[in-house]
């Protein structure tokens, strides 16, 4: 057996990592966890613009190398910006991306891709036919005890995959992100979508979903789901489970990951969700039952280490003129689960993913 300390489970970076990046949107996440990110990796952050200047000015004092524009279109205009990363509400996407792919640059788009599936396709059609690379900010496929489970599962580690399961009981600071509060989906939108990811990335596309969606009895102005459950089955017999609660109010805190097979087993903690946002480093263990279990040291968290990922991928792709790892083609995927969960969850049944173009093409 291979030493798991050899696991390469890091960002890796291109040979070119000095485009110039632009922000779009300069709210929270864009603070404490794309500037830090890019920072460590030494990416070139050259631009900054919101509609509260007083956003772009603190993403410019925290860089000391980002010009700040009171215009989308100055910024658009600016040569230096060679990839815009796009950090607004989803339902703003589409109005940005339109520009963007107009002035010709690559982009970083901010999951999820849009609210409405029907737009999301619009914006991945729009960087096609603009001829510009075009990822979305998915993450957590670089999360350390993901991005590691993801080698150990490729080189047979585990086996046949049998079961995954994903779960997290946690009290969410709803408070830092008080547009939530009305949103008419909540958890699996913003929330379950990237564990969701997670396990496509580990294990491809799922041939059912099955969804239940909850609420807590004092969530309060909280509109949507704040609980829910996604069944996950695949041809191969391989079923996966993805179950939060962000109302765990007197319980001990857990947010666990568990990737069971023929041959072994992956588990481990998804450190950021304990007392979130300070968290802590993930944990993972390797299970077999001929030898001892075995833990792989993990240094680094979800925010913001993994977000070098996403953007890392973005400039490895400009360079060798690829797909990126999380191109919004592919990610339409993702967005076809999470409208299939919905559904599920409307209709009280399980639903295959294929049915999602359809079902929004008899909308129209």
């Amino acid at each position: 057996m291979m030493n798991l300390q050899d696991i390469d489970w890091r960002p890796k970076l291109g040979q070119k990592t000095d485009y110039g990046i632009g922000f779009v949107g300069c709210g929270g996440i864009v603070h404490y966890a794309h500037v830090p990110a890019y920072q460590k990796a030494g990416f070139r952050i050259v631009a900054a613009y919101d509609l509260k200047r007083e956003a772009a000015e603190a993403v410019a004092n925290l860089t000391g190398t980002a010009t700040i524009y009171d215009h989308l279109d100055d910024l658009l205009a600016d040569p230096a910006v060679e990839i815009v990363d796009i950090a607004v509400m989803p339902w703003h996407q589409l109005e940005i991306v339109q520009k963007v792919a107009a002035a010709g640059k690559h982009m970083l788009c901010q999951k999820p891709l849009s609210d409405q599936f029907d737009q999301a396709v619009q914006i991945v059609e729009l960087a096609q036919a603009a001829g510009v690379k075009q990822a979305v900010n998915h993450q957590m496929r670089w999360d350390a005890g993901i991005a590691a489970a993801k080698i150990m599962i490729e080189k047979g580690m585990i086996g046949q995959p049998t079961d995954a399961q994903i779960q997290v009981s946690s009290a969410t600071p709803w408070h830092m992100w008080p547009w939530l509060a009305s949103a008419p989906r909540l958890e699996v939108q913003y929330h379950s979508i990237h564990y969701i990811d997670a396990i496509r990335f580990l294990f491809g596309t799922p041939e059912w979903v099955t969804s239940r969606h909850a609420k807590y009895a004092r969530q309060g102005e909280v509109r949507a789901e704040t609980k829910s459950i996604t069944i996950m089955d695949y041809a191969s017999g391989l079923q996966a489970m993805v179950a939060v609660n962000h109302y765990n109010m007197h319980g001990e805190k857990s947010a666990i990951f568990r990737f069971l097979g023929t041959e072994g087993a992956i588990e481990g903690t998804i450190g950021l969700m304990y007392n979130y946002p300070t968290g802590r480093p993930d944990t993972l263990v390797y299970n077999r039952q001929d030898q001892p279990p075995v833990e792989l040291t993990l240094d680094e968290m979800w925010i913001p280490d993994a977000f070098v990922g996403p953007m890392a991928g973005l400039m490895s792709a400009i360079e060798t003129d690829s797909d990126p790892p999380t191109s919004t083609a592919d990610n339409l995927n993702t967005l076809s689960l999470i409208e299939a969960a919905y559904l599920s969850a409307a209709e009280n049944r399980s639903v295959r993913p294929a049915e999602i173009g359809n079902h929004h093409a008899s909308r129209a």
